[in-house]
């Protein structure tokens, strides 16, 4: 008797500890501004933060805004989606540090998606670091976001820092805004830096997002690579009003690492620089594009390539810069 009592007893542990290993790694956690990190992050009794959820929200899953609030900044080791469905303002307002920081270091496999999220680095003076900093994993794909005021110094201050070592990397930025990046007078810091270190190949598309008023507007930068390489394409978008240039491709003067940015259907426009490729792995072709009333329309330096599909309006620049290669579409 004794021992059927014991494996009675045992049976009902384990029913009642597996609810709570089920609620410890849900496939689809909640969040609330009225939530608290206590609770199991179910629909009825959500979290409070993005900290609070993703421990308890399995790999691959995702964690959903029920109403609108500040939901913390946060560390991302592991394939997630952080989703706000129109509920009002998602947003993660910071002070000297990230926004979201992508590390996935142990899975190079890992998928994260941030979609219809604030990302706020703070008021003037606050310094904060990067609004998206992605380290390591496979791909970032960031929609329907807004992210601005990040203006801590070099190597912070971006609205999106896509610095991958290792492996094939993708990032994905679709209907966002990227504005208000980069410190005050400085000269580093921008909208969108992709600035690899080791030999990974890198892929970036950017399509539907307007990237205005920071130090920088979109750089693809092969200068810390010893190997691998860089391809961008922009579609649909808007590089306006940046300090220095709008859109810009660097490798190092005699570097083998090559760095492809292709511009279709874009509007620069009111930057310091509209186009910038400098060193001899540099190539930026662009087509249907509007380059207009920068302080110097291109730059091309150090072998760079550039060439127009000859569709393009490039006029009222000060300094025009160079005439652009002409090719046919191929």
């Amino acid at each position: 008797m004794r021992a059927i009592g014991f494996v009675l007893a045992l049976i009902g542990t384990c029913l009642f500890m597996a609810p709570n290993a089920a609620q410890a790694q849900a496939t689809r956690t909640w969040i609330s501004g009225v939530g608290d990190d206590v609770n199991p992050c179910s629909r009825t009794a959500p979290c409070k933060t993005f900290p609070g959820a993703i421990s308890k929200t399995a790999a691959g899953g995702e964690i959903d805004t029920l109403d609108p609030g500040g939901f913390g900044a946060v560390t991302i080791t592991k394939a997630i989606t952080l989703a706000n469905e129109g509920i009002g303002e998602a947003g993660i307002l910071v002070a000297g540090t990230n926004g979201i920081t992508v590390n996935c270091a142990t899975d190079p496999n890992c998928t994260v998606i941030l979609r219809g999220l604030q990302i706020d680095g703070g008021p003037v003076g606050s310094n904060s670091l990067s609004g998206v900093k992605f380290v390591a994993g496979k791909t970032l794909i960031i929609q329907h976001c807004a992210i601005r005021n990040f203006t801590g110094t070099q190597p912070n201050g971006y609205g999106v820092s896509f610095t991958p070592s290792s492996g094939t990397a993708t990032l994905y930025i679709d209907d966002s805004t990227i504005v208000t990046n980069g410190p005050l007078g400085g000269t580093s810091g921008g909208g969108v830096f992709i600035g690899p270190t080791g030999n990974p190949t890198v892929n970036v598309t950017i399509s539907n997002t307007q990237i205005s008023n920071n130090t920088a507007g979109v750089r693809a930068d092969t200068t810390g690579m010893s190997g691998g390489s860089i391809s961008v394409s922009i579609d649909k978008s808007e590089a306006a009003g940046n300090a220095f240039a709008g859109l810009a491709v660097v490798t190092a003067p005699t570097s083998s690492v090559t760095a492809n940015l292709n511009v279709t259907r874009t509007v620069v426009a009111h930057n310091g620089f509209g186009l910038n490729a400098n060193g001899s792995g540099a190539i930026l072709r662009i087509g249907s594009s509007t380059v207009v009333n920068n302080a110097t329309g291109v730059k091309q330096q150090n072998g760079a390539v550039m060439t127009s599909y000859g569709n393009n309006q490039i006029s009222d620049n000060p300094i025009p810069g160079p005439t652009i290669t002409v090719v046919g579409p191929t």
